[in-house]
């Protein structure tokens, strides 16, 4: 049984793969971070972004979406400075409009966390690829989870985006069948 292989070799990268990548995430916090992250990733490699997770973190108040939503076009200015993120202003301001679009599910009585795990009615799906080539892109809840968050003002959520989102926070199970983590996580 060998982890799957588009971790490679990185030590941080392995490390994501055998703690985090496909568990079950229920934290407000935690899946707001995936959100922002899956958004900042758009167009680069996820090692990328990866590599610069501790910085996002502390630039961005720990991914509290109260303090982001706040952040004013001064704001915004100094973090596209910040040599430690990825320094987009699309992204940048999509992390703060995502943040307001956030606070006003909370807003309207709706549950971050349940809105989003209501895309796979609540429960893990756990897929059964052997190769890499088997995992889609996006798939049909992907897509459903993209529509309804762009309708609700979240930007950088297109359905390729939400997918890697739903793997990365364990909406789905896509480890490979020969992985050790895909029967831990099962």
């Amino acid at each position: 049984m060998e982890r799957c292989p588009w971790c490679g070799t990185d030590p941080l990268y392995v490390a994501y793969h055998d703690e985090e990548w496909g568990v079950p995430e229920y934290d407000q916090r935690r899946l707001f971070e995936f959100l922002l992250l899956e958004g900042a990733q758009a167009g680069l490699s996820w090692i990328t972004v990866l590599r610069k997770r501790e910085n996002y973190r502390r630039a961005l108040d720990g991914f509290d979406p109260e303090r982001i939503a706040r952040y004013d076009d001064a704001r915004v200015a100094a973090l596209l400075q910040d040599t430690g993120l990825i320094r987009n202003r699309l992204k940048m301001r999509a992390a703060v409009g995502n943040a307001r679009a956030w606070l006003d599910l909370r807003d309207a009585g709706i549950d971050p966390v349940a809105l989003i795990w209501g895309f796979v009615d609540g429960e893990p799906r756990v897929n059964r690829f052997r190769t890499l080539s088997e995992v889609p892109a996006t798939t049909p809840a992907a897509e459903a989870m993209s529509k309804d968050l762009k309708k609700r003002g979240f930007r950088f959520v297109g359905p390729t985006i939400m997918y890697a989102f739903m793997q990365a926070a364990g909406l789905v199970n896509d480890h490979l069948v020969s992985c050790p983590r895909h029967r831990e996580l099962a």
